[in-house]
C-alpha cells in the first residue's frame, strides 16, 4: 500500500509541471446537512446545486478538448462543520444533448460513479484543515474525447460530500447554529508524458452507488448475491471493468468492522476475488484532528490495523476491476457476492458501483440492465438450501463440480442436500424472471 501511495503521489507530481493542463471544476463548494431540506445559499457560478451534498459543472468542449492521455483527478475537501467520517464520491454525469439543467433524480440522466472518498474526523480550528485525495483516471482519456458519445451527451462531473453537523455543533467551537459541513474542490491534470491510450470507445454504467444488503429481501441471514443482467447490442473486445465498494454499519458487528472476500463473476466464471481493508491507517492519522475511537490517542501497528479495518478516515477507496479480451453481443449476467456478510441488528450496507469500458464497432447505449438481489442460506449446510428472491423460483439444480447432473426441483425455492456426501456442489437457479446463475453449495 505504501508503495501505491509512493507512486501515486510521485505520478501526481509529474503531471503539476510546467507541460501538464489544469481543468479547475469546482473550487471551495460549501456543503449542507446532507438530512436538512434544499438549502437557499447562493449557488457558486457555472455550477448546479443537485442537492445540499452535491454540485454538478458542465464540462465544456474547450476542456474536453485539452485533456491529455495522463489524467490525474485531485479531490480537496476542507473541514468545516462536520467533525465525523464521512462518504463522498465523484462521477460522471452524461446529460442529454442541449438539455439546460438537470435534477439528482432525471430518469435521462446517465451516470457513472468514478471516485469515493471518506472523510476524516476533522476540527476546524485545527491544522491541516483539508485533506486530499488522488486518483489516476486516464481510462476517462477516451470518454471525454468521445465524438460519438459527445454528440449524444453533455458531460458533467459531480463532487458529492454527505455530511451532518449536530455532533460538531456542540464539540466544535463556532459550530453552533451552523449547517455548512464540509467544502470541496475538484481538479483534473493532464499530460501526455508517459502515456498509455487504449482504443476503448464504448462506456456501460451497471450499477451506480447501488446499496447491497440482505435484510430488504429476508430477514434470515445468508448469502448476499447481487445480480444484473445487461444487453450488448454488439460483441465488444478488452471490456474493462471498474469496482467501487465499501461496507458499512458502525454498530457493535457491524460490516465496517470485518473483513470479508468479495467475489464478482460475469456469466458464472469467477473474475475478482478481494478483501476490503488490509492497510494501516496511520499515513492519515494526521488528517484526523478531531479526537475519536477509530485512530485513538496512541500509533497503532500494521498488525493492529489490519485485523478489523475495512477503509481509513481520510484515505480514497481503491478502484479495483478486471479485464474480458471479448464478449459477445447478446445478454451477460454480473453477480456480487459476499457469503458470510452479516448486517448484524439489520443494520448497514455495502455500497457498490461497476461500470465497463470497452471496444465495438458501434456506439453502445445499453439501457437493458435488471438488478436482482438473492439470498441463498444457510451455506454451508447439512441439509436444505432457500433461495429467497422477489421473483419466485422456476427450477433449481444440484451439479457435483466435475458437472455431473443430480437431481432438479420445479417451482419450489429450497432443495434437499441431506443425502449428498459432504463436498462443494454447484446449483444452477432460474428465476421466473428468467434471470439464471450458479452459485457454490458447501455440504457440511
Amino acid at each position: 500500500m505504501y508503495k501505491k501511495l509512493f507512486f501515486l503521489s510521485l505520478f501526481f507530481a509529474c503531471l503539476c509541471k510546467s507541460q501538464t493542463n489544469a481543468v479547475n471544476l469546482i473550487s471551495q463548494a460549501v456543503y449542507y446537512d446532507g438530512y436538512a431540506s434544499p438549502v437557499s445559499q447562493p449557488v457558486p457560478p457555472g455550477l448546479i446545486r443537485l442537492a445540499n451534498t452535491r454540485y454538478a459543472r458542465k464540462l465544456t468542449d474547450a476542456e474536453l478538448d485539452s485533456f491529455k492521455a495522463k489524467i490525474a483527478m485531485r479531490v480537496t475537501i476542507g473541514a468545516l462543520c462536520d467533525n465525523y467520517d464521512r462518504l463522498g464520491s465523484v462521477y460522471l454525469a452524461m446529460v442529454p444533448k442541449n438539455q439546460p439543467s438537470y435534477t439528482i433524480d432525471d430518469a435521462n440522466v446517465r451516470r457513472i460513479e468514478v471516485a469515493r472518498y471518506i472523510t476524516p474526523f476533522m476540527n476546524k480550528n485545527r491544522s491541516p484543515l483539508e485533506v486530499p485525495y488522488t486518483y489516476d483516471l486516464s481510462n476517462l482519456y477516451n470518454v471525454f474525447h468521445d465524438s460519438a458519445l459527445r454528440n449524444m451527451y453533455d458531460l458533467y462531473m459531480e463532487l458529492d460530500v454527505f455530511g451532518v453537523p449536530y455532533a460538531a455543533q456542540t464539540q466544535v467551537a463556532g459550530c453552533t447554529d451552523r449547517n455548512d459541513v464540509f467544502s470541496g474542490t475538484l481538479t483534473f491534470f493532464s499530460t501526455d508524458t508517459g502515456a498509455v491510450t487504449t482504443d476503448h470507445n464504448n462506456l456501460v454504467p451497471i450499477l451506480s452507488y447501488s446499496k447491497l444488503n440482505n435484510y430488504n429481501s429476508t430477514d434470515v441471514p445468508g448469502e448476499t448475491v447481487r445480480i444484473v443482467n445487461f444487453t450488448l447490442p454488439t460483441a465488444v473486445t478488452n471490456a474493462r471493468f471498474f469496482v467501487i465498494s465499501t461496507p458499512h454499519g458502525a454498530n457493535a458487528g457491524g460490516e465496517e468492522y470485518i473483513r470479508r472476500q468479495n467475489y464478482t463473476y460475469i456469466d458464472d466464471v469467477q473474475v475478482l476475488t478481494y478483501t476490503p481493508g488490509g492497510i494501516s491507517c496511520e499515513p492519515f492519522r494526521v488528517y484526523n484532528t478531531q479526537g475519536n475511537g477509530i485512530y485513538g490517542a496512541t500509533p497503532r501497528s500494521f498488525a493492529e490495523w489490519t485485523s478489523w479495518n475495512n477503509w481509513c478516515p481520510g484515505n480514497s477507496v481503491p478502484i479495483r476491476g478486471f479485464t474480458l479480451p471479448s464478449m459477445t453481443a447478446g445478454t451477460h449476467t454480473l453477480k456480487h457476492t459476499i457469503p458470510t456478510a452479516v448486517f448484524n441488528q439489520q443494520q448497514g450496507d455495502v455500497f457498490l458501483s461497476v461500470y465497463m469500458q470497452s471496444k465495438s464497432n458501434t456506439t453502445l447505449d445499453v439501457k437493458d440492465i435488471k438488478v436482482t438481489d438473492i439470498n441463498i442460506y444457510p451455506n454451508p449446510t447439512a441439509d436444505y438450501v432457500t433461495i429467497q428472491s422477489k421473483s419466485e423460483v422456476a427450477s433449481i439444480t444440484v451439479f457435483t463440480v466435475d458437472g455431473k447432473r443430480l437431481a432438479e426441483t420445479y417451482m419450489e425455492n429450497r432443495i434437499d442436500l441431506s443425502h449428498y456426501s459432504t463436498g462443494v456442489y454447484f446449483l444452477n437457479i432460474v428465476l421466473k424472471d428468467g434471470t439464471t446463475f450458479k452459485h457454490k453449495i458447501i455440504r457440511k
